[in-house]
């Protein structure tokens, strides 16, 4: 696919004039308080594997609602003092997968927590573990619509939720340092991540890469692309509910976190993705409000991105504040 959005030296510019609710910070503030209100009670099982280098444990913790949300752990073999830790969201569709699939941050000597995303893993690489119990009112196949009609009931209120306490219970446990911790993820993930860095204002780094959830207007009328494309199916049936749904995906648009954001952050962005048009990306990277950020632009690839070349980026950038 040829270059199809806004041209680079427009695209390091491109601040798009997206309205955010007066009670936005409210609304979270709100909605953490809540969800703190139900014990952590993060559980730590050991999961014997056949592998020699880490030490691998299923996880389970209370999210959005207290309801259980899944995860991994996984530590370099032997850790016997508290270590910094990477917490990972992943992409959408798909869950937490095997824990072999999580190895690279183990074999880097850091504290590795992946958080399943509730309700979604049916991808056959990467099953997922943890149910969403809440139902939703009329909404196009996929998630992005779930519940969609209210802020309060929108499906990402309880993904995001979920992610600020996945920080929590990474940070309970006794062989993780607390002070360092980063959060990172890839698509969905990314924009799991940028929610994330808005939300908790300690964290020491963020990575966040071709990132999902940004720019909600300009990705529903860009691409004709899933997940995005969801928005623009269900309105193509809600005639007449646009300023409504634009409304509630306000309150989760990645441009508005990153405006929050505080922790040195790595972007990258791909100028034939599709998926998340670079211009979505760049709107939240040109909103993030920390001193400190990089972007890594990959001129001729789609949503793969930098793949494992920025595997290799990400592994030189983020020792340099989790080792601090």
């Amino acid at each position: 696919m040829p270059h199809f959005d806004l041209p680079l030296d427009e695209l390091r510019t491109y601040r798009p004039d997206l309205p955010e609710p007066d009670d936005f910070d409210e609304f979270w503030a709100k909605t953490l308080t809540e969800a703190r209100r139900h014990d952590i009670a993060a559980r730590f099982v050991p999961v014997d594997v056949p592998l020699a280098g880490v030490d691998v444990f299923d996880v389970t913790f209370a999210g959005f609602g207290g309801h259980p949300v899944k995860g991994w752990l996984v530590l370099p073999a032997g850790t016997t003092e508290p270590i910094p830790a990477v917490v990972e969201y992943i992409g959408y569709g798909h869950g937490r997968g095997l824990p072999h699939m999580h190895l690279l941050w183990a074999t880097a000597g850091y504290a590795h927590f992946v958080m399943d995303t509730r309700g979604q893993g049916s991808n056959a690489d990467a099953q997922g573990d943890t149910a969403d119990p809440v139902g939703s009112g009329p909404s196009a196949p996929g998630f992005m619509t779930r519940g969609v009609e209210d802020p309060h009931d929108y499906y990402y209120r309880r993904v995001f939720t979920d992610a600020v306490r996945a920080v929590e219970a990474a940070r309970s446990h006794p062989l993780i340092d607390a002070g360092r911790v980063a959060a990172i993820g890839e698509s969905q993930g990314g924009g799991i991540t940028l929610a994330v860095g808005g939300l908790v204002p300690d964290l020491v780094a963020i990575v966040s890469d071709v990132p999902f959830l940004c720019d909600f207007p300009r990705g529903a009328t860009l691409t004709d692309k899933l997940p995005y494309r969801e928005i623009a199916f269900y309105l193509k049936a809600r005639r007449g509910h646009e300023d409504r749904t634009f409304r509630t995906l306000s309150y989760f648009d990645g441009v508005h976190f990153a405006a929050r954001g505080r922790a040195p952050a790595l972007f990258s962005t791909a100028l034939e993705d599709q998926t998340c048009p670079p211009s979505t990306v760049f709107a939240a990277f040109n909103a993030y409000s920390g001193r400190e950020r990089a972007m890594e632009v990959y001129r001729f690839n789609g949503h793969e991105g930098g793949g494992f070349y920025q595997k290799g980026v990400q592994l030189r950038w983020l020792p340099q504040y989790l080792n601090g």
